[in-house]
């Protein structure tokens, strides 16, 4: 069997340079110079985010999940709090202000400038 990564994905926004510095600012990363229509943030893991600008239709909120450091994830949560975000033990944004402790580690979700649900947590999920 083939080993197959992900390489990058496009987020759309409606502004692509607000949106990529408000995750990468929570998350601790860098915003990199614009491909083309693209302004991507770079996980470390050889993917990449690639901001699209779409402002002619409205924005489809996706799901984008985070692996994070365990020692990174409360200055996470203190960056989201600093700017007045609220964020979440659970997808459906129903627990604010709360972390969960899922499958032994942390997690919390909120949502950025576009209405994408961003979701950093310190433990993968376990699958069967």
């Amino acid at each position: 069997m083939q080993h197959v990564q992900l390489n990058h994905t496009v987020v759309h926004a409606r502004d692509r340079r607000v949106s990529a510095e408000f995750l990468a600012g929570i998350l601790g990363l860098e915003v990199g110079a614009p491909f083309g229509p693209f302004l991507p943030i770079d996980l470390g893991n050889g993917v990449t985010l690639d901001y699209y600008e779409k402002t002619d239709e409205p924005i489809q909120g996706q799901h984008y999940a985070f692996l994070v450091p365990e020692d990174a994830f409360d200055a996470m949560i203190a960056r989201l709090e600093r700017i007045g975000v609220t964020y979440y033990a659970d997808p459906h944004h129903t627990e604010p202000g709360r972390a969960n402790t899922l499958f032994g580690g942390r997690g919390a979700y909120f949502a950025d400038p576009d209405g994408h649900n961003m979701e950093i947590m310190t433990r993968p999920y376990i699958r069967p």
